[in-house]
Formats: C-alpha cells, structure tokens, sequence
C-alpha cells in the first residue's frame, strides 16, 4: 500500500456531512479517501507516468462540440468546449476525434436555450497539448455522468487541443484563465440552479488553481479538485533538467507533442511577426521554447504586456510579452495563488511525480488556506495511481470528486455560516 500523507490548515472550515452533521474539511476528505493500493509491478513514479502511454484500457465517453468566440478582447479568437451527451451513432464525415463531433445546428439551439434542472456538474481541465479524449479525463468523468449518480460534464480544451482550430495566433498557457472563467459564466447563466465543480489535470490543475485564486470569494464554482499540479513552474521545470530520464525522456517528449501542435496551426501562428518559425522546429527540450523566444524582448517591451503561459514558451514568450521564460514560470505559477482559494480545493499529488516535483508543492502556503487539503501519496507518478487491472486510484466511483462534495441526497457539501 501507498502511503498517503494529509496537510491542511490547523483551523479549516466546517462543512456539512452526508447525514446533515458538521465536520472539517479534512476530516471529509479523509473519510472518502480510499487505501492507495497501486499496482506493486509499477513501483516508481516513472513507471506509473510511463504506464499511461501503454494502458489499453478503454472507457467509453461520447461528447458534441461547441465553439466558443472569447469575450475577452486581450486573447481574442475562439475555443472548443466539449460537452458529455448519451452514446450515438458516429460516421466518419462528422468525427472530430472517436466518440466526438459538433452539436448540429438544431441540439446547438437546444444546448443554448439552457435549462432549470438542479443536477451537479462537472468543468474538467486536461493536461499539456490533451483534450477531451485523454484516458485519465475519462476514468473520472464516466461514473459520474452515469444513470445511478446524474452527473452533468464538460471539458474545456486549450486552444489548439483536441483537434480545435485557433483563429488567432494565440495558444494556451499556464495561466490561460479566461476561457474557463468565460464557460463558467456561461454555464451559471443557462442552467442557474446547476451546482458547478471543477476538476484539473497538471496544466489544467495549474489553470484551475490559478482560476480560484483570481476568484476568491466570489468564485461561482462550490468546489474544486486538483491532480497532479506542478504548481511552481520554476522549480518544476529545473528538476525536469537536473537528470537524465527528466530532460531526455520527459522534457523532449513534451517538446516533441508541443511542435506537432505548432505545425497543425501554423498557418495561423506564424502570422505574429515575434514567431520564429525555425528556432521552433528546432527545439528538443521543452526549456529551450523559452529560451529562444528571448529574441524578441525588443519589441515584446513596447507592448508593456505581462499576461501568462506555460509549456509551450517559444511561442508564448513571443505572443503574451514576457521578457523572460523566468519571468513567465513565476508569473503562471499557482504556488501563490493556493492562498486566495476561498471554495472547498482538494489536491492531489504523488511525491514521486518527475514531472510535477515534490519540492515544488507548496505545503506551507497550503497549511495557511482552511479551505485547501492536500492529499500526497508516496507513490502514484504523473497522473498514474494504477491499480491492478488498470483502474485509477483517484478517480474510484466511491471517491474524490463525486463523493467528497455531495451527500446521498444530492445536498452540496458547503463551509457552515458562522
């Protein structure tokens, strides 16, 4: 069995239980948190992270398509929110990925028109250069959005993701936070008695946390969960490169998934003049995006723009006008952001992620937030936790998510009033 280690504040809110009583936050947490037995043939966190490209397991989820036009005239152009529907026929000609395809014109209509239904629902956010269809997404949404426990869910890709087009020259970064704010508006505004819920994946997390933290107090959403966060982007990034397997195997392997998305948009990314189209189809590791974009901090100042980004730095740098891929991580960081989190966050990290390392986990500033828990498993990788047979510890149906935040009778778990 895994270890799991619990770290929160020593004054954290009071939420309501499934029988109606009070009890502290980690107190839920724990009471929901199953033993972490994982698969003892996977016994590091580089086996758990690589095991995920090797898993055959499939979970059918079907989703339809709608295209958003951002509202926020500083990342114009537009994004692909995913939503979960019942199984349908699929064809060819209207495939966007398998079990994915745009809402027709008429189920468009429909979807807009929104509805007073109290279901809860679920906002998911998927990892560097996903989308909709990663396995992980999967294993959490598919028992939520069964019969038995009448889930609603939809998953907002990163721009440029899951087979989206961008029309601008503009990709997702670490601290991409309008597209989610804008679904979440969204979504309060058409199904007004719906109960929202977030869960993000490593850069997802990162965005989710740093979402909450922009909130604060006047955060739509009741609650969140957050797996696998590299939370200080600095740090992670500089542990990628002190080993072998971190710069050679992980760092290059990211790089290599963030290039093919920069050639399947070029044409619409090369249109900003700060692009350099060579010295990206250069690059090897996943730092080196950042470095080569230092040639154009000249005129990149003269926007006096400072927004965010994350791991796809050689295009960022150029597009949002950091002056240094330093200057980037700190700023698209969640570490601080952990702090201002005023809804019920719960995290999820395995000490022994080689990609989302250890010592970038906040533990202090998280101890200071009594309404953040952070539950570390000694093992688990990146966004693994395998069991045997395939299953993922963090997404068990008696657990996390769906549990934590909702009693038998579908009453929210919410902080007491004082």
């Amino acid at each position: 069995m895994s270890k799991t280690t619990f770290y929160h504040s020593a004054d954290p809110i009071i939420v309501r239980t499934r029988s109606g009583s009070k009890a502290t936050l980690p107190d839920l947490c724990k009471s929901v948190t199953p033993a972490c037995h994982l698969n003892p043939l996977l016994f590091n966190g580089h086996l758990q992270t690589s095991w995920t490209a090797v898993n055959s397991t499939d979970i059918p989820v079907y989703y339809k398509r709608k295209i958003f036009t951002a509202e926020n005239d500083a990342c114009h152009g537009t994004f692909a929110v995913d939503f979960v529907v019942d199984e349908y026929q699929e064809t060819k000609e209207r495939m966007l990925l398998p079990r994915t395809c745009c809402f027709s014109d008429e189920e468009l209509k429909e979807l807009e028109l929104g509805s007073l239904d109290d279901e809860p629902m679920l906002v998911a956010l998927h990892g560097l250069s996903g989308g909709s269809h990663e396995i992980y997404i999967r294993h959490v949404i598919a028992p939520m959005v069964n019969k038995e426990r009448g889930w609603k869910a939809c998953v907002v890709n990163a721009r440029g993701c899951a087979m989206s087009k961008i029309t601008s020259p503009v990709l997702f970064n670490a601290r991409a936070t309008w597209d989610i704010r804008q679904v979440v508006k969204w979504l309060r505004k058409l199904y007004p008695n719906r109960s929202l819920f977030a869960i993000g994946f490593s850069l997802g997390a990162n965005i989710l946390t740093n979402y909450l933290g922009e909130e604060g107090s006047n955060c739509i959403l009741k609650g969140a969960v957050v797996c696998s966060n590299p939370w200080n982007l600095e740090v992670s990034s500089l542990a990628l490169q002190r080993s072998w397997l971190g710069l050679g195997v992980y760092s290059k392997v990211m790089a290599s998934n963030m290039k093919r998305l920069f050639e399947i948009h070029i044409e619409e990314i090369s249109k900003n003049p700060q692009i350099d189209v060579d010295k990206v189809r250069g690059v090897r590791y996943l730092h080196e995006f950042d470095r080569s974009a230092l040639a154009a901090i000249p005129a990149l100042r003269t926007k006096g723009a400072y927004p965010v980004i994350n791991e796809i730095r050689v295009v960022q740098c150029p597009s949002w006008g950091y002056p240094t891929e330093g200057a980037y991580y700190r700023d698209a960081s969640s570490s601080d952001s952990v702090l201002a989190v005023r809804v019920p966050l719960f995290v999820l990290n395995a000490e022994d992620d080689p990609i989302a390392a250890r010592e970038a986990i906040p533990f202090e500033e998280i101890k200071q937030n009594p309404y953040v828990v952070l539950c570390a498993s000694r093992g688990g990788g990146h966004i693994g936790w395998f069991e045997f047979g395939g299953g993922r510890w963090f997404a068990k149906p008696d657990s996390f998510a769906g549990n934590w935040i909702l009693d038998k009778d579908g009453r929210i778990s919410e902080p007491w009033p004082d």
